[in-house]
Parts: C-alpha cells; sequence; structure tokens
C-alpha cells in the first residue's frame, strides 16, 4: 500500500522557469508549474504554506546571492532548486564556476529542509538545444552528483520525449506553454511520492502535419524581432528581464492561488 506523503510547506528557488514563464493567465500573471504543484499540496494539506523566490533571468551566481539564504531559512518541507541553464546560454561561460556555484547552493539548503528536488531541465527541439548540448549535459551531471550525495530528488525533464516537442513551447521558443507546465507539475509530484495523477505525461502529443514553409518563415520572422533581438541588446548592454523585478511570493505564506507577477516585458531571459 503506498504511503501518502505529507508536506506542509514549498518553497520553489530559481528563474523563469520556475516564475512561470510562459503560462500566460487571462488576467495578464503568469501561473506555472510551482504554483500548479503547490495548489495540489494545498488541497491535501489544510494551511499549507508556499513561496516561490523565483525571478526571471536570473544567474546561478544571483540565485545563490539572492534567494538560496532567504529560501533555507524558511526550513520547508519541500525546496525546488532550478538554475543555471541561463549560465549556458551565455556566450561565454564558466562551467567550472557554475559546478561550484551550484555545489554551495544544494550544500545549504540540502540541511535546511525536509526534501530538496533538483531538475533536469527540458530542452526544445532544435538548434539552440544542439548548440548548447554539452554544456547542458555537463551541468546535469553535476545535479545528478549533488543529488546522490545530498539526498536531494532528480526530476528529469531533459529526458522527458514529451518535453522536447515545439508545440510545447511559446513564441519565444525558451519558455514552456501552460500544457508545459502542467506535464512538469505533474512530474514533480510524482517525485515527491504522490499517486499519479497523469502516468502518460512523458508521452509524446499526437503527430500533426508541420507548418508550410511560409509558416515556419513568418514565425521564424516574428521570433527574432519580438523576443531574439531584445534578448541581444540586453546581452550587449549587461541587462536582465529581471532587473528591478521582485520574487514571485516572497514569503512563506498559506496558499490561495494568488496572482502572479504581470507578464509585462516579456521575453527571453
Amino acid at each position: 500500500m503506498q504511503t501518502i506523503p505529507t508536506h506542509t510547506s514549498l518553497v520553489a528557488v530559481g528563474d523563469s522557469f520556475t516564475e512561470g514563464m510562459s503560462d500566460l493567465l487571462p488576467d495578464g500573471s503568469y501561473r506555472g508549474w510551482a504554483d500548479l504543484l503547490a495548489a495540489r499540496m494545498a488541497a491535501r494539506t489544510p494551511g499549507f504554506r508556499y513561496a516561490n523566490l523565483a525571478v526571471r533571468g536570473k544567474l546561478i551566481g544571483q540565485i545563490v546571492d539572492e534567494q538560496v539564504e532567504v529560501a533555507a531559512a524558511m526550513r520547508a518541507d519541500v525546496v525546488t532548486l532550478v538554475g543555471g541553464l541561463n549560465d549556458t546560454l551565455r556566450p561565454k561561460c564558466d562551467m567550472g564556476r557554475v559546478r561550484g556555484l551550484l555545489t554551495e547552493a544544494v550544500e545549504r539548503l540540502a540541511p535546511s529542509c525536509g526534501q530538496l528536488v533538483l531538475m533536469r531541465s527540458p530542452g526544445r527541439q532544435g538548434p539552440v538545444l544542439e548548440r548548447f548540448r554539452p554544456r547542458m549535459e555537463a551541468l546535469y551531471a553535476c545535479i545528478d552528483e549533488l543529488a546522490e550525495k545530498h539526498g536531494a530528488v532528480v526530476v528529469d525533464l531533459y529526458g522527458a520525449p514529451s518535453l522536447g516537442d515545439p508545440r510545447l513551447w511559446d513564441v519565444d521558443r525558451l519558455h514552456l506553454t501552460g500544457e508545459g507546465h502542467r506535464r512538469v507539475a505533474e512530474a514533480v509530484w510524482q517525485a515527491l511520492g504522490y499517486e499519479s495523477e497523469d502516468p502518460e505525461w512523458r508521452t509524446p502529443m499526437p503527430a500533426s502535419a508541420p507548418p508550410g514553409w511560409i509558416s515556419r518563415r513568418a514565425a521564424d520572422a516574428r521570433f527574432a524581432r519580438q523576443h531574439l533581438l531584445p534578448w541581444i541588446g540586453r546581452r550587449l548592454t549587461g541587462r536582465s528581464s529581471g532587473d528591478g523585478r521582485p520574487p514571485k511570493r516572497p514569503e512563506l505564506v498559506p496558499y490561495e492561488g494568488g496572482p502572479a507577477q504581470p507578464a509585462a516585458e516579456a521575453g527571453l531571459s
């Protein structure tokens, strides 16, 4: 007989992926997998508390400096940490430094919570993934090693065929859609020991006819104009989409499905 886990609190640490981009709600706010997970856990546990410290665009050094100590002090039952992927997408990336900072984060968080959850983040099929695959896989190897050493749970989203499907990614090609975030929430839910609500979350979506050449070129032009060029501009000027933005849910308080940050200034992290 399966033991039903009991968790009374969740703290999410990370960047845009954990903030919830691009799971856009009608009111212009973002939801995301962490909010969905918190809602499920709250439905089982009266008084369940949730904080989401994630801010879009953050590098692993910023996550360590701005979020890790705050999260550790909250002493939550569950802490999720997803970071480092933004670093791997930079033209210049010191993977040794990324590894050291990620190690620092895990060593601080693991003893302070009941269960630390790490992730091998998903990757959209396409040229960007192929270009940065070696760095990403080096990051994930580090995550696996740290999880084994510190007793963390690893949710393997990178190895899930369904999450590589471009149809589960927003037009910016860097953030998941609502359906993608739903599948991530299910993956973490199961990794924490809860009974499956969607055993097929890894299963790819049914095949569909690929878009025609004209549609693809139009989508490429729109992506470059609305997302790629602004992202390059921020890189050249040393800015980030998260500059000056506060954490999504900075306090560990009872979860009542409150709104997320507005979607203004959305874009590549």
